[in-house]
């Protein structure tokens, strides 16, 4: 058997549910109505630039509000907030849930703050609050939105960031952030990381 049979043998093809392979969890902040503000966990980002592109759910209250209402905060949580994110993963703030939601155990309700045991805090140019716990927040901007016509359920949603809060412990020489001090909440295939030891660095680094 050649080398490259036996290669393939390690292998083999498989057709997982989700793809959630490693990725950020956000806490997205979108303003409802009423002015007060929606929070809905999430974990498909990335970002290019200023430029943060997310992608959102069709039928929940987030892609309504953002609809309405073109702006946002992008929270980031700490690995210690898990059990926070948690608390409301369930949790729609949408009164007319679809069915598809309601067979998948979701439940209404709008307080999130409080469910989650967060704290809201003033944005400084945008409507909807940040969360006082999550250690970097993002003001943002919604500037396109596009629902792709292979695959009807979600939207891709392109944001320009505003403004970028961070607690001053992870902060480094005024305008990095220290990655020895600051872990993101990972969710990878629907459970819960955070960093481990760092392994190196790229050469791009500035720090």
């Amino acid at each position: 058997m050649n080398s490259e049979k036996q290669d393939t043998l390690h292998f083999k093809e498989i057709k997982p549910n989700i793809m959630y392979y490693g990725t950020s969890t956000f806490l997205l902040s979108t303003l409802n109505e009423d002015g007060t503000t929606n929070i809905s966990p999430m974990s498909s980002s990335w970002a290019l630039g200023n430029y943060i592109v997310l992608g959102v759910g069709l039928g929940g209250k987030a892609i309504e509000n953002l609809s309405s209402h073109k702006e946002c905060v992008i929270n980031l949580p700490s690995p210690d907030l898990w059990k926070n994110v948690e608390k409301i993963s369930s949790f729609s703030g949408k009164k007319n849930i679809p069915p598809l939601k309601k067979q998948l155990g979701f439940t209404y309700k709008k307080e999130k703050y409080e469910a989650a045991g967060l704290t809201p805090l003033p944005s400084m140019t945008v409507a909807p609050t940040r969360i006082k716990e999550c250690p970097i927040q993002i003001e943002a901007e919604v500037k396109h939105i596009r629902i792709p016509d292979y695959e009807p359920s979600f939207a891709i949603v392109e944001t320009q960031a505003l403004h970028f809060h961070a607690e001053e412990k992870i902060i480094l020489n005024d305008n990095h952030i220290d990655p020895s001090k600051w872990s993101p909440l990972i969710y990878n295939f629907r459970h819960y990381f955070g960093l481990g030891k760092e392994i190196g660095k790229t050469f791009r680094s500035e720090t």
